[in-house]
């Protein structure tokens, strides 16, 4: 696949998913929805959310790291997208139940910039045989 494919089906895919969350979230009642109402609103938001955070990510560092090679941009915007969308949904979660407070928000930020660490550490042995 090539770059300008991959960036089109990333855009239709997303904007697909931002229409789902737009249509669960009008038809959802917070109030009365069962536990499926609210997987559905948080999934799709989920998936509306990574997929933004990809494109995003991505023509921030193919525009601003010229020499980075795409393939390689493309990943390491993905699994980013992927980890932050996830920080973005547990926050919500948080807050929904009143339970977001400033020392969750940061033990949660903590904890996933440690992960990114982590993965981002792990990625690089893996290409850098010693």
């Amino acid at each position: 696949m090539t770059l300008k494919n991959y960036l089109i089906f990333m855009a239709v895919v997303t904007g697909i998913c931002w229409g789902a969350w737009a249509f669960v979230a009008g038809i959802v009642d917070p109030t009365k929805t069962n536990w499926l109402g609210f997987v559905l609103f948080y999934l799709s938001l989920f998936l509306a959310l990574a997929g933004t955070f990809s494109l995003v990510g991505f023509v921030f560092r193919f525009v601003i790291f010229k020499g980075e090679v795409a393939f390689r941009a493309v990943k390491l915007a993905f699994r980013q997208s992927f980890v932050f969308s996830f920080f973005v949904i547990i926050l919500l979660l948080l807050a929904a139940k009143s339970l977001l407070t400033w020392m969750n928000f940061g033990i949660l930020a903590v904890l996933f910039v440690a992960l990114e660490f982590f993965v981002a550490s792990r990625s690089k042995n893996n290409h850098n045989p010693a």
